[in-house]
């Protein structure tokens, strides 16, 4: 046994018929929740990779918990009158599945799933509780985890520890002392979660909290403890789940089973499911969705330009219970795109564009896109389209049904420009993630790269569409039947994608990384970049004044140097200067004749003491602050929020890292008094201060731990100058009085090492002889052989398969690790030593990220998270709230790494506050 399912049936039933609209078969009888039980069921079974799989039901309302305590679930109402006739139908749907449906009166399912989770897991295998159900968080391990398929959220220990506050072995003991006012179960008054947590953690267990009560120094919690000690007693043995329930079906008895089609559509034609019953029949391809995604020859795509025929596409993405989605908009700026159409794909070759807000009728389609431009803009005709607001309308609940998945690609794109207009999409799947999940590193995951890729498709491309240069036009100019060209398509493919992507997930034994970091971030993302972040636009201007002003004084100084007048920004003036008139050393040509003046060559001329090329790269260095951020921050305040909203992407760094644009606020110096300067125009909404918490070293901690490192780790234990332990250690100088320059040689060779680097990156970065640096790489590989073992490994390892994996398995391919041109092959060595590390540290913050928005609601703060900078998250919270918000994001982060690995080392996590960014950081 591999992987044993247990589906927790009673809670299909109840979140299948609050899902579903009301819904009669031809007799009238109720089937709402059959129908939705029957969807979830498919699908679930579709996507699983279960061996073993069983759905298990309540028998009845009175258990054993009646006989402990009689006004057990007394206060839950009967279920609805249309619900009741269903529970049976559902069964019956279970079995026609082939699926065992299983029940013991006298035990509720819950105790049922807790006695097969515990037989499975003795048994070795891998336990999936499908169920959202608090009361089952008790059984969590590392080997059993709960799938909230309604959410596609896995719930593991860390999930367990931000809904309860403790590991899951203690859930029993806070839901003791917290009670159930559902179940009646009575608990402690006074004490809630929270505070359960809390006496839990102090004390280490129920019996040990009851017995010490009268340290408590509270005096109603005291007095309510010693009280009701035999309530919370009660309440234990009402909560903590049998794990020996007799007399249950063997679990071989589970093995999975193909579908008997023909008795599963007999089942399901007499409820009047027909659309299921197409998927299933044989006449219909058998055996439910295809698993291939081939190009059809023929597509399918319509123009949707009235509401029955949106209604008509809304039902059938319903049946189906997935969707591809995508938007057309004016910009590629979420923030200030307008929603110009929205094209849905529900089986592959078939797909529609539903026109919302076109300006041309269509009619002059034959016009080139220049004409249409230019004649249509100005006239604003608008063609025959369902309005914006009405097809939102409709699409909504659709979009936000949590048992249809939305798939697209980049979709957190959609998913921001649908938020702006108040349709929260949920749950989501991504193409290009699955891809980069799968080839990170390998290629390119844009939509048209992966067409060809695994398609075979050459795509319509969007220039062709829109046109390019001063005759482009945007999307809402887009003749209409040329428009549902290229967005149905895009939908279509996207769906074609998913079909392909998502399987080889599972089969490349990687969903975990996709599931619990990548998608669950989407929303997160979508959130930080809808919040936007604040800036003074007046202290930029200033700021940019100030900078024009030391612009040219720096010119001039340059001009004297020089001793005439010159462009300082031509690069071919300023090559004349320094080695045709100064007469420099190193000169080097390019191959168009002029010199390199690039700031490697301009660095090593200033270490050679030459003045001019200091005050080029300082230039440089001030032209580069004042165009990329002072200059440009001011444009890229939104006119509607007053603030910049930036965008993540989640799909450029190889290793796994965030990558900011547009604009990219995770560049700003903060070395530097300039950029400094720019990070305090980035200021709080009235009321609030800027919080900035951030990884403290976290990338040697990372190294430490994979390398195995015993010196560090214990210094990282000890909360050591990692630093001077390193010059102690490799120089053989004592901690105490240490010269400073000694450490800052350590330091380097610290973070050199995690990059790879050479001696002469070394003996560049100190300014010293290159026989010294390979002294020092030589000193430190002898003092930490750990190390060098650890590289020549992730070298090894990498020419073998081609890529390297982070502690979490996310996969960085390095193809370039065996090619014969030796900079390519170095380079990609030098990526091997870096990627696992610079990935895991990645992977940690997302982690971290993902459990926030859980965190912030547990601790009712009002805080936003507003931007992610590598290690650093920054957050905007009210004044009052500052000192909770540190230590509930402090926990957070210094946790992330959870079950799903181990560090050897401890996380440690820095923090501040101020009335801007630089102070909080």
């Amino acid at each position: 046994m591999k992987h044993l399912y247990l589906v927790d049936g009673s809670g299909f039933i109840f979140r299948a018929f609050h899902a579903v609209r009301p819904l009669t078969r031809p007799d009238g009888t109720p089937v709402n929740a059959v129908y939705g039980f029957t969807q979830m069921v498919l699908k679930l079974v579709a996507d699983s990779d279960a061996d073993y799989i069983a759905v298990i039901f309540d028998a009845a309302r009175k258990t054993f918990r009646n006989d402990i305590y009689p006004a057990y679930k007394a206060h839950r109402p009967p279920p609805p009158e249309e619900l009741i006739p269903q529970f049976a139908l559902v069964r019956e749907a279970t079995e026609a599945f082939g699926l065992p449906a299983i029940q013991l009166p006298g035990y509720e399912a819950d105790d049922i799933i807790a006695t097969y989770a515990r037989l499975g897991a003795e048994t070795g295998a891998n336990v999936t509780i499908v169920s959202s159900d608090k009361d089952l968080m008790q059984l969590v391990t590392n080997q059993v985890t709960m799938l909230d398929s309604m959410k596609n959220r896995l719930i593991g220990p860390d999930e367990v520890v931000e809904r309860f506050g403790v590991r899951p072995d203690k859930v029993v003991d806070v839901q003791a002392l917290a009670g159930d006012s559902v179940d009646n179960v009575p608990g402690v008054p006074g004490i809630g979660v929270k505070t359960a947590a809390l006496l839990i953690n102090e004390f280490g267990d129920l019996e040990t909290v009851l017995a010490r009560a009268g340290e408590i120094k509270q005096n109603k919690r005291r007095e309510s403890l010693i009280e009701f000690a035999d309530q919370a007693r009660v309440s234990r043995r009402l909560v903590e789940l049998k794990q020996d329930v007799p007399g249950l079906v063997d679990l071989k008895e589970f093995g999975r089973k193909e579908l008997d089609v023909e008795r599963a559509v007999a089942f399901l034609a007499e409820q009047g499911f027909h659309s299921i019953v197409s998927r299933l029949s044989p006449d219909a391809g058998g055996g439910g969705p295809p698993t291939e995604a081939a190009a059809p020859k023929d597509v399918s795509y319509e123009l949707v330009q009235d509401e029955k025929a949106l209604e008509t596409w809304i039902a059938a993405a319903m049946a189906k219970g997935i969707v591809a989605v995508d938007t057309e908009t004016t910009s590629l700026n979420a923030m200030a795109a307008e929603l110009v159409g929205v094209s849905l794909s529900v089986e592959p070759g078939k797909a529609c564009y539903i026109p919302v807000a076109h300006k041309t009728s269509g009619a002059q389609g034959s016009l080139d896109l220049g004409e249409a431009g230019e004649s249509e803009a100005g006239s604003e005709t608008a063609p025959q389209q369902i309005s914006r607001r009405k097809a939102l309308d409709l699409l909504q609940p659709l979009l936000e049904d949590p048992s249809i998945l939305k798939v697209g690609q980049n979709i957190k794109y959609d998913a921001l420009v649908f938020s702006r207009y108040g349709v929260d999409m949920t749950p989501v799947d991504d193409t290009m993630l699955c891809s980069f999940v799968l080839d990170g590193g390998a290629g390119k995951h844009g939509m048209d790269e992966l067409a060809d890729r695994h398609l075979g498709i050459q795509t319509i491309k969007y220039k062709e569409v829109v046109g390019t240069g001063k005759k482009q036009i945007t999307f809402d100019y887009v003749p209409l039947e040329k428009a549902c060209d290229y967005a149905a398509e895009d939908a279509d493919i996207t769906l074609r994608l998913h079909r392909q992507l998502k399987p080889k997930l599972l089969q490349e034994k990687i969903v975990t990384v996709y599931e619990t970091i990548e998608r669950p971030l989407i929303p997160v993302l979508t959130t930080m970049e809808k919040a936007g972040i604040r800036v003074d636009p007046e202290m930029l201007r200033g700021l940019s004044r100030d900078f024009a002003q030391r612009l040219a004084g720096l010119e001039d100084e340059i001009k004297e140097l020089a001793g005439e007048d010159f462009n300082v920004g031509s690069p071919k003036q300023l090559g004349e200067i320094l080695f045709d008139k100064m007469g420099l050393p190193g000169a080097k040509k390019t191959k168009t004749g002029a010199y390199q003046t690039d700031a490697k060559v301009l660095e090593d001329l200033a270490a050679g003491g030459h003045d001019l090329p200091i005050r080029v790269l300082d230039w440089r260095q001030l032209a580069k602050l004042k165009s990329t951020y002072t200059d440009s921050l001011v444009e890229d305040i939104n006119a509607e929020t007053g603030r910049i909203h930036t965008s993540y992407s989640m799909a450029g760094a190889q290793t796994g890292r965030l990558s900011s644009t547009n604009p990219n606020l995770q560049n700003i110096p903060i070395r530097t008094e300039e950029g400094r300067k720019i990070r305090q125009a980035f200021v709080p909404k009235d009321g609030c201060k800027l919080v900035s918490l951030d990884y403290s070293q976290i990338e040697l901690r990372v190294v430490a731990h994979m390398a195995g490192l015993d010196t560090l780790i214990q210094a990282f234990h000890d909360g050591a100058d990692i630093h001077a332990i390193t010059a102690s250690q490799v120089f053989g100088v004592p901690v105490e009085g240490m010269d400073p320059l000694v450490r800052r040689k350590a330091k380097a060779i610290n973070f050199g090492i995690i990059y790879g680097i050479s001696a002469f990156g070394l003996a560049r970065q100190l300014g010293i002889e290159l026989k010294e640096a390979k002294a020092y790489i030589e000193a430190y590989f002898e003092r930490y052989p750990g190390i060098k073992d650890y590289m020549e490994r992730l070298k090894s390892e990498c020419r073998k398969s081609g890529m390297v994996e982070t502690l979490f398995g996310r996969r960085i391919h390095l193809p370039g690790i065996n090619d014969k041109n030796h900079m390519v092959r170095n380079y990609a060595e030098r990526q091997a030593i870096n990627a696992p590390v610079q990935g895991t540290a990645a992977d940690i913050i997302k982690r971290a990220m993902i459990r926030v928005p859980a965190a912030l609601r547990q601790n009712k703060l009002k805080a936003e998270m507003l931007l992610q900078v590598h290690d650093e998250l920054l957050f905007e919270t009210p004044v009052k709230e500052v000192d909770a918000l540190v230590e509930t994001i402090s926990a957070v982060m210094v946790n992330a790494v959870g079950p799903a690995a181990s560090l050897s080392v401890p996380l440690v996590v820095e923090a501040g506050s101020g009335d801007n960014w630089d102070e909080a950081h």
